[in-house]
């Protein structure tokens, strides 16, 4: 069923809103995948706040004219799913973590900062730690120096009570 000319610049409208507010999109060739499967993927995408779009590729290429992703336009061919998202990784996670268990589901690539990335690229995404974990790692390391110092005057305030306890 073709969309008529309101119905495209809605879509288009949408996508672009997407877009602006969006640091990441990763695309991924969808061909083959059952519908239980894309519903999966799409209610594990919701969940991490990634957008996911079957989009038509003429107007997801005006949808990102003028934006950042403007630089994969030419890559927006075949059947595609889109994934936005405004975390920097959760995107690449949610699709990259899909495609290590279902292999009809292909990373074609994505753009991260207003750079195109290749599916390996995508892939190196994801394997970054999300923001809570980097927070979580820079904490421990920033608590790790005074814990120790703790462990050392409470040993030694122990030491120094069996001293004067004998």
């Amino acid at each position: 069923m073709s969309l008529n000319r309101s119905e495209k610049e809605a879509v288009i409208s949408e996508v672009t809103t997407l877009a602006a507010k969006a640091q990441t999109l990763v695309m991924a060739e969808y061909r083959g995948i059952t519908v239980a499967d894309m519903t999966n993927l799409r209610v594990k995408a919701r969940s991490q706040g990634v957008n996911l779009s079957v989009l038509k590729n003429t107007l997801a290429r005006r949808a990102v004219a003028g934006s950042s992703f403007e630089v994969v336009a030419d890559q927006m061919t075949g059947p595609l799913i889109y994934g936005f998202s405004e975390d920097a990784v959760a995107a690449a996670k949610v699709v990259a973590d899909f495609a290590k268990t279902n292999d009809k589901l292909v990373i074609r690539g994505g753009v991260y900062s207003g750079k195109a990335l290749d599916a390996n690229g995508v892939k190196q995404l994801a394997s970054i730690p999300t923001k809570e974990v980097l927070l979580a790692q820079l904490c421990g390391l920033l608590m790790s120096p005074m814990s120790r110092t703790a462990v050392v005057l409470s040993a030694l305030a122990a030491k120094k009570g069996e001293g004067a306890a004998a």
